[in-house]
């Protein structure tokens, strides 16, 4: 039980709280950008040629997935006999380093202040954490797309990444930072990727298919624990869920725009090619900056729902 403290809550409620209180400072020197320049190093070597590019982008991706887990682990077990201080105190900065809910949320609010100033300012901040060309967007469409990043990223920036500290520890934790990077660099279906990172991308379904639908399950108590959640919600993300080209993040956005009585998805533009989507929701309704507020207060009773969770899951799993 004491080892259990020490060097699991701990180290979870220090990461988390230094999140709430900082986020992702620009100052700050941050491992999914060493990450990102892995990937975009490998992947200029070796995804090139015509034979064998498959096989290629897979020894890529499942190379440094292995390679930051078992770094990992090693770096903890340093700083594990170095003292006690140092293994909670590098523990608690890999964790922070692994959870993006306060940047999330403050990009979003970004968006909407900026979409009030203007739809060209509206435009360029949007395009900050989404992966759609954003050039041609109206007002609507802006705000929705906003909207929809917060609930995927919920899950990609906290649930999932809480979810696999409690399978495999802060190795897992970071391995999984590892898998979502990939998938975010190479894992798109374009002429250049659909190869090389098919299963960079595969290996993100896998990884995010458990925490995907409880993000969602967690979205919609948080509903009901705020009085917000209408009778038909859990139907609502039963249907709407499977209604993504992804199959996961339908599941959060489904639960979201449940939530709002609102509509997403719907085809967009990545890199000047359009890629068809179906509709989440029915409800084609304006969306506004009341909207983004209650989102924003779902989105953070989640993320409390999930740190709880997954130390109570801790705690089960050390008696």
């Amino acid at each position: 039980m004491n080892l259990y403290l020490i060097y699991y809550i701990l180290p979870l409620m220090l990461g988390w709280t230094l999140d709430l209180l900082l986020g992702d400072p620009l100052w700050l020197p941050h491992p999914v950008v060493w990450f990102g320049r892995m990937i975009s190093r490998l992947e200029r070597r070796f995804n090139r040629g015509q034979h064998h590019r498959r096989l290629k982008g897979a020894l890529v991706a499942l190379g440094l997935i292995t390679f930051v887990f078992g770094l990992t682990w090693l770096l903890l077990l340093a700083a594990d006999r170095l003292s006690v201080v140092a293994g909670v105190a590098l523990r608690a900065v890999l964790i922070f380093f692994c959870l993006a809910g306060t940047t999330l949320v403050r990009e979003v609010r970004q968006v909407f202040t900026a979409c009030d100033r203007s739809l060209l300012d509206g435009r360029r901040q949007v395009a900050r954490i989404v992966g759609r060309d954003t050039s041609q967007l109206s007002a609507q469409e802006v705000r929705t797309a906003a909207l929809e990043t917060l609930a995927e990223n919920l899950s990609d920036g906290v649930v999932a990444p809480l979810f696999w500290l409690a399978v495999a520890g802060v190795p897992g934790m970071m391995a999984y930072k590892m898998v979502n990077t990939l998938d975010s660099m190479i894992g798109y279906r374009t002429e250049r990727y659909r190869c090389f990172g098919t299963v960079a991308a595969r290996i993100d379904d896998v990884a995010n298919y458990v925490p995907a639908r409880l993000t969602a399950l967690l979205m919609a108590a948080s509903a009901l624990l705020m009085g917000r959640a209408r009778p038909s919600l859990f139907g609502f993300i039963w249907r709407y869920g499977r209604c993504h080209a992804s199959p996961n993040s339908g599941y959060p956005e489904a639960a979201l725009a449940g939530i709002l009585n609102c509509r997403f998805g719907g085809p967009h533009y990545y890199f000047g090619q359009l890629f068809p989507k179906p509709y989440i929701g029915h409800n084609d309704r304006p969306l506004t900056t009341a909207d983004m507020r209650l989102a924003v207060r779902v989105n953070r009773m989640a993320e409390v729902l999930a740190v709880l969770l997954v130390a109570a899951a801790g705690l089960w799993l050390t008696l």
